[in-house]
This record gives structure tokens, C-alpha cells and sequence, in this order.
């Protein structure tokens, strides 16, 4: 084969696009038809929005849901003596030093009832305790039962070995303490026994246990040294992970009394713990149904968008076709237009439908949620529908020969 022949194959050989070329060949479509390059982008929005939006609202509305059920105590066990024994039953002084050690638990509170009385002033019948109880309580007690304090301070290390008490709501009603505030004078005081104790704080209702509304509540060395309390807890307020609940129950009468467990009665796990995991598992199987219809839905408009745009643009196709483009060329064309057009409407479905659920949420006070894996599940499978329809119909023009599809124009 002589050199000129050569050079004339070499000629004729196709040139390979580099990636910028294709990029701008690719966007060409986009920008000389900005309507329809628009629409096209807008049906690939919406789907993309859809499945924002019914995957964000309804995770942000199952996390409020869940929020509110974790405050019923879904991670609460009581622990008390068994009733009804001979002699009566009691929990060891170590009780609750014991229970910490169990793994999954994460905080444990415990009170012991002194059986002692609490008079607004010594004025005051020493029979009429105002059906109050008066009760040595440890310092961790409030993260325990989920209460708060309304006024005033919680017990400390030190306010806790002196005659020092925190008053429950309805103690603090009926004991007529309406503050804590003693001016220059030691503050409101009650009488518990034949002692003086000073009112140091006053805790709003704890909606869980009501019985600590009605509770005075003395530091546990204080009720040892000024009310002969013999330091074993009546009762004991445990606080596990969650998943672990009956797993811990299982085990605490044995690690609370080992040498008679029987002696020990623990609560069933809360009946709003089988409401939150039915829940959970209703919206997971919702979220999952909602996002397939969305997709679909979404799908089918990408789709019927690119089989329009390609079959509209066949006469461009067989031009470039007579003009010396390849098949490879073609297809490479359309790809990168409908990948193009897919991300652009992706990430402004993303924006929209991220900017409802925003909205959405804020308006109902709820925790934001924007599930990743759907979203990024939905942009994808979006793309990728986006893609396989952009490129059939175009792989089908590009075999078409230059003059068959000029004349099907």
C-alpha cells in the first residue's frame, strides 16, 4: 500500500471526542431549546421532589412520634421489694451500685420511704401528714424518673447531708410553698419528724410518676443522720438502652437481691415501648411504598420526556449522520444531553422537595429528617431511568441510515 494511501485511511479514520467536546455537543440540545430542555428538567423535579417529600415528611412526622413515646419511659423498669412477705421483703443497701454494673443500663435512681411525717409548722396536727410521703432520695434521681425542677436548685453533695428538702408539685401545693425565695431570712421551711428543713427547690409534675409529685424529698445522708433512715432503698428507677429493656429485666432481680431473688418485683417494660416498635415498623414499610410509587411515577415521566426529545430530533441526527458522525458519536451525544438534563433535574427536585419538607416540619415544631439513602435512592434510580430512555431511542436513530432518517422527519 503506497503513502498516500495511508494517509488517506488515516483521513478517514473517526476522531474520538475528547470529554469537553462531548460535554459541549451534549449541552448543545440544552441550550438552543431552553423551554423544552426546561420542561424536560422540571419532569424529573417533580419526581425527584415527590420522593423528598413523601419520604422527609413522613420520617420527620414518625421522629416527633417517636420523640413522644420515648417520653412514656419505653426505657423505664421500677424496682421494688416483693409485697405481701414475712417479714417483709427489703432491697440490699447495694442495690443500686449493683444494678449500674449492668451493661446496658445508663442510669439509676433510687428512693426509700422514711415513714415519717412532714407538717407545714409545728402548729400543725402531728398526726396530719397532708398524705405526703417523705422520702430519702440519691442524687441522680432526677434524670431518672425525666423530672425538672420548677424553682430553686436540686439536692448537691453538700445541701444534701444538711435538713435541706426539694418539694414535689403537689407537696409544694398542699404544704402552701408557693417559692423558694427567703429573702434575707433561711427560706421557707417545713417540719419533718421534730426537725426544721429548708426548702431549697420545688420540681414541676413529673408526668410518669405521680407519686413523686406528692413526695418530700430529703438527701439520702440527711435522712440517715436526722430521720434514722437505715439506708435500703424501696425503690429503684432504671434506666437501659432501649433494645436491651426485657433483657434487663430478666436479670435485675438476681443482681439486685442475688441471695433471694424472688424478694425482687420489676415493672414491665412500658406499653408505649410495643406501640413505638410497631410504629416503626409501619412507617418503614410506609416510607418504603411511598417512595416505589413516587419513583415509578417519576420514572415514567423522564422516560416519555426522552423518547420525545430524541424522536423529535431525528432529522438533526441524520444530518450529523451524512456529515460523518458515528454511531458512537450519536449515542455518546444523547447520553451525555439526557444525563445532563437527569442531574439538572435532580438536584433542583432535591432543593425543592428539601425545602417543603423544611418548611413542613417547622410549621408542625417537628425534628428535620431528610432520609439520605431515599433521596440519594430516588435521584439515582431517577438518573438512571433518565438515561436508559435517552439512550434506546437514540441508539435506534443512530442505525438508522443518513437518508431514511432525513426522509422520516
Amino acid at each position: 500500500m503506497t503513502a498516500p494511501s495511508r494517509a488517506a485511511l488515516a483521513a478517514a479514520r473517526p476522531v474520538r471526542l475528547a470529554v469537553l467536546d462531548l460535554l459541549g455537543l451534549g449541552l448543545l440540545g440544552i441550550r438552543t431549546r431552553k423551554v423544552r430542555a426546561a420542561l424536560s428538567a422540571l419532569g424529573i423535579a417533580i419526581g425527584i421532589a415527590t420522593i423528598v417529600v413523601v419520604t422527609g415528611i413522613p420520617a420527620s412526622s414518625q421522629a416527633q412520634l417517636m420523640r413522644e413515646l420515648s417520653g412514656l419511659g419505653t426505657d423505664l423498669l421500677q424496682v421494688t421489694a416483693a409485697p405481701d412477705q414475712q417479714p417483709p421483703a427489703q432491697l440490699p443497701e447495694q442495690a443500686a451500685g449493683m444494678v449500674q454494673r449492668i451493661g446496658p443500663v445508663t442510669r439509676v435512681g433510687a428512693v426509700a420511704n422514711t415513714h415519717t411525717l412532714v407538717r407545714r409548722s409545728d402548729r400543725t396536727d402531728p398526726e396530719d401528714g397532708s398524705g405526703l410521703t417523705v422520702l430519702a432520695s440519691r442524687l441522680d434521681l432526677l434524670p431518672a424518673v425525666g423530672a425538672h425542677l420548677h424553682q430553686g436548685q436540686w439536692l448537691t453533695p453538700v445541701t444534701a447531708r444538711f435538713p435541706a428538702v426539694v418539694l414535689g408539685s403537689v407537696a409544694a401545693t398542699r404544704l402552701g410553698v408557693t417559692g423558694v425565695d427567703g429573702g434575707e431570712g433561711p427560706g421557707q421551711q417545713v417540719m419533718i419528724g421534730d426537725r426544721w428543713f429548708t426548702v431549697v427547690g420545688i420540681l414541676s409534675a413529673v408526668p410518669l410518676f405521680p407519686e413523686i409529685d406528692r413526695s418530700v424529698l430529703v438527701g439520702w445522708p440527711a435522712a440517715q443522720t436526722e430521720l434514722g433512715f437505715d439506708g435500703r432503698p424501696t425503690t429503684l428507677y432504671v434506666r437501659s438502652d432501649e433494645a436491651a429493656v426485657e433483657q434487663v429485666r430478666a436479670v435485675l432481680p438476681a443482681t439486685v437481691n442475688p441471695a433471694q431473688p424472688a424478694d425482687v418485683r420489676v415493672s414491665r417494660p412500658s406499653e408505649a415501648l410495643a406501640a413505638k416498635r410497631a410504629t416503626e415498623s409501619t412507617y418503614s414499610s410506609l416510607l418504603l411504598a411511598l417512595a416505589a410509587v413516587a419513583l415509578l411515577v417519576g420514572g415514567i415521566g423522564v422516560a416519555n420526556t426522552m423518547v420525545v426529545s430524541v424522536l423529535e430530533r431525528r432529522t438533526e441526527i441524520g444530518l450529523r449522520r451524512a456529515l460523518g458522525a458515528t454511531r458512537g458519536q450519536i449515542r455518546s451525544q444523547f447520553l451525555t444531553e439526557s444525563v445532563a438534563l437527569a442531574v439538572l433535574g435532580g438536584i433542583t427536585g432535591t432543593f425543592l422537595g428539601g425545602c417543603a419538607t423544611i418548611g413542613y416540619a417547622a410549621y408542625h415544631h417537628w425534628p428535620l429528617v431528610l432520609p439520605l439513602s431515599a433521596t440519594m435512592a430516588g435521584l439515582g434510580g431517577a438518573l438512571l431511568v433518565g438515561v436508559v430512555a435517552g439512550v434506546y431511542p437514540s441508539m435506534r436513530a443512530a442505525g438508522l441510515p443518513p437518508t431514511e432518517a432525513l426522509a422520516g422527519s
